[in-house]
C-alpha cells in the first residue's frame, strides 16, 4: 500500500510538471498609437526623420537625445509638443528586434533624413476632431470632389 501511495505521488508530481510545460508563451506587444501608421500591428519602433525621434509602441515611449543622451519619455520634447504626429511620416523598424533602436541612428537620420516621405501612409485612427490624416485636407472649401449635376435646389 505505501509503495502505491509513492506511485501515485510520483505521477501526480509528473503530471504536475508535464502540465507546466505545456504552457504557451505569448509576448504582448503593446497598442499602437492612433497617429501610427496602419498595417504595421507587429512593429515595436517607429523612427520619426523630421523630429530625430523614434517612438517605442511596447512602452508607449519617444526616445530622444536630450542632453547628449538618449532617453525615454512618454512625451516629445517640448519643442515638438504641437507637432501633428498625424500627418509626420513614420518609417516602421521592422528589422530591428533590440532595446535600442538608436543604435542605427547613423544610419536612419542618412537613410530617411528630414523631410523623408515613402509610400504613402494611412494612420491606424482618425485625428481628433479632424478626420483621417492627409487624405482629407484636399477636401477643403472650393475643393468639393461632388460629381452630380445639382443646382443647389434640392431638398436636404
Amino acid at each position: 500500500m505505501k509503495s502505491l501511495k509513492h506511485l501515485l505521488t510520483i505521477f501526480s508530481f509528473f503530471a504536475l510538471s508535464f502540465s507546466y510545460a505545456q504552457v504557451s508563451v505569448n509576448v504582448n506587444i503593446g497598442t499602437p498609437p492612433a497617429w501610427g501608421p496602419s498595417g504595421y500591428d507587429n512593429a515595436r519602433y517607429y523612427y520619426l526623420p523630421d523630429l530625430d525621434t523614434y517612438y517605442d509602441v511596447n512602452t508607449a515611449n519617444y526616445i530622444y537625445v536630450s542632453n547628449g543622451q538618449w532617453i525615454r519619455a512618454r512625451s516629445l520634447p517640448r519643442v515638438y509638443r504641437n507637432y501633428d504626429l498625424y500627418n509626420e511620416y513614420k518609417v516602421v523598424l521592422t528589422d530591428y528586434r533590440g532595446d535600442r533602436p538608436y543604435d542605427n541612428y547613423k544610419v536612419h537620420k542618412v537613410k530617411y533624413g528630414k523631410g523623408y516621405k515613402g509610400s504613402p501612409q494611412k494612420t491606424i485612427g482618425q485625428r481628433p476632431g479632424k478626420g483621417n490624416n492627409k487624405h482629407d485636407h484636399d477636401h477643403g472649401p472650393g475643393k468639393d470632389k461632388g460629381h452630380g449635376n445639382g443646382h443647389g435646389k434640392g431638398k436636404h
